[in-house]
């Protein structure tokens, strides 16, 4: 009898521990490169010992593997954090009621337009879409200004652009149809083709090309200009309408799942990744830009006060890029 009580003691502490170490953990999903979000994710173990296990995009699944994975475990979720390059995925979660509201406490400085208004999701450190050009090829006042200006006859065949129908760039231009109208985008998309407009595969490729000089300029993300530059590519940047509609800037966005297997865990992940000091890694690694004044950034690095930005709703924007996917389609079979 004594030897039975002890053995069902012993099976208690195991059971108990097992699970006190189960809730020392928290499982993120990211978007973001690897090479720069796991950094600061062994950060946060080495601060508070919670054991951080994440799983990332591949290249091959890029935009689309972390999605449908939690699309399908949505009845029953192993993620506890979602953490994406942008604010498109985390919208298209939001819609199938994957998301969990949460306010953190970190975000209370992060500007109203970045956060998601019913607490689906928190923006922190930006890209923007830019123009990238070869400086042997252009200057800084030759090269366009607005991005309608890369209809004019003088950028004729001169201009690259990625498939708008992948990544940043179908997002720029769902921005694009929401800011100034359906009618007016899609006449500028013709207009661009009619230009001789170079159409690559991806925002890498366009990068390359401008490099290399085949193509003078072209449109692309902030991270891949910096990345250029640290190759020793002859190119720099130009944030395009700084006097007019402004520059598309694209926020990185993190959110809590709902019924998540560690919650508080999960809201704990949720206020580091929101800290400046985060989007001060970020900004040294890879250039992205801190949504906050008074972040330490590298001298390279631009303020987001010295932006003019893109004045879009995320939400509609995420909505109007499903919209606009007939058209977009049609467009490219029309080549």
């Amino acid at each position: 009898m004594h030897t039975e009580y002890v053995y069902i003691l012993l099976v208690i502490i195991i059971l108990g521990y097992s699970c006190h170490h189960s809730a020392e953990e928290v499982v993120v999903y990211v978007t973001v490169d690897q090479a720069y979000a796991e950094p600061v994710l062994r950060d946060f173990e080495k601060r508070t010992g919670i054991k951080v296990k994440a799983v990332f995009d591949t290249e091959e699944t890029k935009s689309t593997g972390i999605l449908n994975r939690l699309i399908a475990e949505k009845n029953n979720p192993k993620c506890d954090v979602f953490w994406s390059g942008d604010p498109m995925r985390t919208e298209v979660l939001r819609s199938r009621n994957i998301l969990s509201v949460y306010h953190p406490q970190n975000a209370s400085d992060i500007p109203e337009t970045f956060k998601d208004k019913d607490g689906y999701w928190v923006g922190f450190s930006v890209r923007s879409r830019v123009l990238i050009y070869n400086t042997e090829l252009m200057t800084s006042t030759t090269a366009p200004q607005s991005i309608f200006d890369l209809t004019r006859p003088e950028y004729k065949g001169k201009v690259a652009m990625a498939n708008p129908l992948f990544g940043t760039t179908t997002f720029h231009i769902a921005a694009l149809f929401e800011l100034i109208g359906e009618e007016r985008a899609a006449a500028f998309l013709d207009s661009l083709k009619n230009n001789g407009l170079v159409l690559l595969s991806s925002n890498g490729d366009v990068k390359k090309k401008v490099s290399q000089g085949i193509v003078a300029c072209g449109l692309t993300d902030t991270d891949d200009v910096f990345a250029a530059v640290r190759e020793g590519n002859p190119v720099d940047m130009i944030f395009l309408d700084q006097q007019g509609i402004g520059s598309l800037i694209i926020p990185n966005t993190v959110s809590l799942i709902a019924g998540s297997p560690h919650p508080e865990n999960g809201k704990k992940l949720i206020e580091y990744l929101l800290e400046k000091d985060t989007e001060s890694k970020l900004a040294y690694s890879c250039a992205q830009i801190p949504l906050r004044s008074g972040v330490d950034v590298p001298v390279h690095v631009p303020r987001i006060e010295d932006i003019r930005a893109m004045q879009i709703n995320y939400h509609a924007a995420a909505q109007k890029l499903e919209a606009i996917q007939p058209f977009l389609k049609q467009w490219i079979e029309n080549w």
